[in-house]
């Protein structure tokens, strides 16, 4: 018998053919119920720690430990980021460490893709291309532009990939001084539902 309510889409035909059951655009009470306990317990975190700044830090933490100790935040405005400009991000000639500045490119990546999703799908960085233009010596903050529209990816219920541009500045405190561009970013991210399941026949 045909199940209408569930995508299946095939990865081979080999022996060992791999099958994903996409989660069910409407699922109902039970189907609800036979997600597991680590499942259910990993979309409450991922819920939470959307809601704001504050359990966002105590989640970095526990899982991501370079986030919180960089100090990255996301602003109200979701497509920026802020990296503050503290003993742990510079290097030894009091500008922003490089390493500090590609690495969180991708954190601030992730947590936009992440945030965007509400915290229900896995976010993982296939591919990241950095390009330093010069010093940062103050604060850097990241702008995020996504290539495809990633409001309709996320509607659709299915595993993903996203392209997003971003450009790096350092902030500037001086009213008519204009903000530095420090870097450009390339950075692709692959999302894949939490509620997806996968088996092997």
């Amino acid at each position: 018998m045909q199940n209408t309510k569930t995508n299946v889409k095939e990865r081979s035909t080999s022996s060992n053919q791999e099958e994903i059951i996409l989660p069910l655009e409407n699922p109902t009470e039970p189907e609800k119920l036979k997600l597991g306990f680590v499942k259910k317990i990993e979309m409450f975190i991922g819920r939470l720690s959307t809601k704001n700044n504050f359990w966002n830090k105590i989640c970095s933490l526990i899982w991501l430990p370079f986030a919180f100790s960089s100090g990255l935040f996301m602003t109200k405005d979701e497509n920026v980021a802020i990296l503050p400009f503290r003993r742990f991000n510079k290097n030894w000639y009091n500008a922003m460490a490089g390493a500090i500045l590609l690495g969180n490119s991708e954190i601030a990546g992730g947590t936009y893709v992440f945030k965007k999703t509400n915290g229900l799908y896995r976010v993982v960085c296939k591919k990241l291309e950095y390009k330093f233009l010069r010093p940062c010596i103050g604060p850097a903050i990241y702008k995020m532009t996504p290539r495809e529209d990633i409001e309709n990816l996320i509607s659709l219920g299915k595993e993903f990939n996203i392209d997003l541009d971003m450009t790096i500045y350092q902030l500037m405190f001086a009213p008519n001084e204009k903000q530095r561009r420090v870097g450009k970013c390339t950075v692709t991210f692959h999302a894949t539902p939490i509620t997806a399941k996968k088996r092997k026949s």
